[in-house]
């Protein structure tokens, strides 16, 4: 039972906005033939056309020219350069597509029956950690409640709340709360069904059966999972519906898990009434289901509570610092910068026990799981041939039904870049991607670094160097003899920003990093080889414009807007060159349930990202002229829009000013091949910003650009202030955990000391 019909959201859609709200399927359908031999054309025609552009165009000038002046040969080389990479970029999508294609023909679902008899058997432990910071409540729950209903033994869901422990805000601390209650929330709401299904599995078992179990016994089976299915129902209906997050939520987790447990109670009725009788294995499995399904443990961990871990401001230590204390006991102690947790080797009352476990699932606060996410990839990760495999995911898809245009399109793109990397497993170019993965807790022990800030041990499992933690750590599995698999199904789902100013700060974080890390890259080549390992070339290539293409991408596409190259140069041969690749991606929209049109929209949409991308390019290039760490800034998950920054908005104006300039420049010099490219830019970006940015928010945002620098936050002011220390007062707790810092001793006003002491004389004598 669906929903989907009484959606009524509480904000006003967009014009333009995606109607369809049900989501892709689990498992992708198998692709024709006719669709694998196009992929495969698409890739030589690409290839071909490149090449004959290079004989006919650039080598033909020169040999029929003769020598050409200084000017006309480094337009000819340059422009080779950005066509080339361009080109080059367009190759590799349709090779991780190839990839993919193969990949969703082979797949054949593990079933059901095989995950109960496995698990049966083999238990491995996993810890769900879902790192938060500045979340709305409501959003963690969903993403909570997602987690604990896996159908998995032994599972335990920790929220790392990274908040500031002590908000002076009333409406942040009354924020900071809710969240903080959400363990103990979902855990009294699972209480029922956990000790219901729980006391059942346990009478069962207790009730030594035969063999083969008497008919009544089933029918007590299919009535718990009748129960089941109507309490989630129940849930379901409870469950406000605000967004298509809200509806998403309800129907493919909550009623999604009831519809099939109904299923399985339907069908031992069925099995029943056709005279069928069932194995006690078979029906001890059945109770389990629904006992590890609600099952879960949950627990709530801030790491800035502790002095003694890293506050270091970005989710990657926020991780590390829960993982570097599982499997040890720890005593708290007191010091003037707070409680420190000391490790201790045998537990007294009052300790904190922190568990371990065989396998890690990391998963984003506003990412939902489906309901067999757990199983199958553990037990993917459990099979003889993957005992190297550390990593291993279904790259998230967006949510359908988004309500604005821009949510629409991006979740367009990460649909596209879910298939890519499906693809790029099927080479062994598998990227980390950090909304959501189970890891093998054994190879992050591989890689760990350890160091020590103020006395205290800080591990670093997770690289923090970038703003792209995941990739980094990818390169580094691989340096140590592990390897990273996609799983081949859609089972994990995250939003996606639905404004434009927090689409600039997810875009300009990705495109920040991907250069610092191709060092690593050769350095992991080199041991690979070193160990004897294959390295395709495709591999490699892949990697590298994973991580690299951002970078060429908008130098190439600022030099094609901007500079006016000769007429010579250009030929119909270059798009014949991106015409496979187009082809293909409209394509891929449509088997995601989108418009085939929608690729000229994204082209606009990257039009006015472009200076999104450049400016995380460059932050890479800062960061690695300074060595300084990048600050990881958080996507704002905001209900109200985010302003965009003064620059981002201000420069697709600008793009689409320069391109109505070319045009008539081009126009005026005949240069029509020019012309007609820049009036396709500026028709694009046009439409771009009308569409995904708004006129009205565009002008609104330029105006607080424009006007915030005027004005003084008085309430910083006044923290700031408030923040200067004392200098005739003497912190007796500080000088006695410190002592005194580089050789200088404190200066005390001796009167106000005599005088305290005076009065401590007083206390004592009294």
């Amino acid at each position: 039972m669906s929903s989907t019909s009484s959606y009524s959201p509480a904000r006003k859609r967009q014009l333009g906005a995606e109607k369809r709200t049900e989501p892709l399927p689990t498992v992708h359908p198998a692709p024709s033939d006719r669709k694998i031999t196009f992929s495969r054309v698409a890739i030589v025609l690409t290839m071909l056309f490149w090449a004959i552009y290079v004989v006919t165009t650039i080598i033909r000038q020169f040999l029929d020219s003769g020598t050409q002046n200084f000017r006309f040969t480094m337009e000819a080389v340059g422009y080779l350069v950005v066509v080339t990479f361009l080109t080059f970029s367009a190759l590799m999508y349709l090779v991780a597509r190839q990839g993919a294609l193969q990949r969703f023909k082979k797949h054949v679902r593990v079933p059901r029956a095989e995950l109960d008899r496995h698990f049966a058997t083999s238990q491995p432990s996993i810890t769900v950690l879902v790192p938060s910071y500045a979340e709305e409540p409501e959003v963690v729950r969903m993403t909570l409640l997602s987690a604990a209903l896996q159908e998995y033994p032994s599972m335990r869901v920790v929220l790392l709340l990274d908040d500031n422990p002590n908000p002076k805000d009333p409406e942040v601390a009354d924020r900071l709360g809710a969240t903080r209650a959400l363990a103990d929330d979902i855990s009294a709401l699972l209480a029922e069904p956990r000790s219901r299904f729980t006391d059942a599995l346990l009478r069962f078992e207790l009730s030594s059966p035969d063999t083969f179990v008497a008919p009544h016994e089933a029918l007590d089976l299919a009535a718990e999972y009748a129960w089941a299915a109507a309490w989630l129902h129940t849930e379901a209906d409870a469950h406000g519906i605000e967004d298509h997050v809200d509806l998403f939520f309800a129907d493919q987790v909550l009623r999604g898990l009831a519809d099939e447990l109904a299923l399985v109670g339907q069908a031992v009725e069925a099995a029943v009434a056709e005279g069928v009788s069932l194995t006690s294995d078979r029906i001890a499995q059945f109770y389990r289901r629904l006992a590890w399904t609600f099952d879960a443990d949950l627990a709530v961990f801030e790491r800035k509570q502790w002095a003694s871990l890293s506050h270091e401001a970005n989710k990657a230590m926020n991780l590390n610092a829960y993982i570097g204390l599982m499997g040890g006991t720890y005593r708290v102690e007191e010091t003037p910068e707070g409680p420190i947790l000391t490790p201790v080797s045998s537990r007294r009352p009052g300790d904190i026990d922190i568990p371990d476990s065989d396998f890690l699932l990391t998963l984003d606060a506003d990412s939902i799981l489906l309901r067999e996410y757990c199983l199958r990839l553990t037990y993917f990760l459990q099979q003889p041939d993957n005992a190297r495999v550390a990593v291993t995911q279904t790259p998230y898809s967006s949510f359908r039904g988004a309500g604005t245009r821009i949510e629409r399109l991006a979740g367009a793109t990460t649909d596209i870049q879910h298939v890519l990397h499906q693809g790029m497993s099927y080479f062994g170019a598998t990227f980390w991607v950090g909304a959501n993965a189970v890891i093998r807790k054994r190879a992050l022990e591989d890689i760990v670094e350890t160091e020590f800030v103020g006395g205290f041990e800080v591990r670093r499992y997770i690289q923090d160097r970038t703003v792209i933690e995941d990739t980094e750590s990818s390169i580094d599995l691989g340096t140590h003899g592990w390897t990273l698999v996609n799983y081949p199904e859609r089972l994990s789902y995250s939003a996606t920003p639905p404004d434009f100013g927090s689409l600039i700060v997810q875009r300009r974080r990705w495109a920040n990093g991907g250069l610092l890390i191709l060092p690593k890259l050769w350095r992991q080549i080199r041991e690979r080889k070193r160990r004897g390992e294959i390295v395709s070339r495709t591999e490699l290539l892949l990697r590298i414009n994973y991580m690299s293409s951002i970078a060429w991408a908008s130098f190439g596409l600022i030099f094609l807007l901007a500079y006016p190259y000769d007429g010579r140069l250009l030929s119909p041969v270059v798009l014949l060159a991106a015409l496979p690749y187009f082809l293909a991606m409209a394509s891929d929209l449509r088997y995601a349930g989108y418009k085939g049109s929608d690729v000229f929209r994204i082209y606009g949409f990257n039009l006015i990202l472009l200076p999104v991308n450049l400016a995380g390019v460059l932050k890479s290039i800062q960061q690695s002229l300074t060595g300084k760490k990048i600050p990881f800034v958080r996507t704002p998950k905001v209900k109200n829009r985010t302003a965009s920054p003064l620059l981002y908005v201000v420069a697709p104006f600008l793009i689409v000013a320069f391109s109505l300039f070319t045009l008539w420049r081009d126009v005026n010099a005949q240069n029509w091949g020019n012309a007609a490219f820049a009036a396709f830019n500026a028709t694009l970006a046009i439409w771009a910003i009308i569409s995904y940015i708004g006129v009205g928010n565009a002008i609104v945002d330029i105006w607080l650009g424009i006007t915030r620098p005027l004005y003084v936050d008085k309430g910083n002011r006044e923290k700031a202030e408030a923040a200067q220390p004392a200098t005739d007062t003497i912190d007796w707790r500080s000088v006695l955990y410190h002592g005194h810092a580089g050789g200088q001793v404190p200066r005390v006003d001796h009167a106000l000391a005599g005088a305290a002491s005076v009065s401590e004389s007083e206390k004592q004598a009294a």
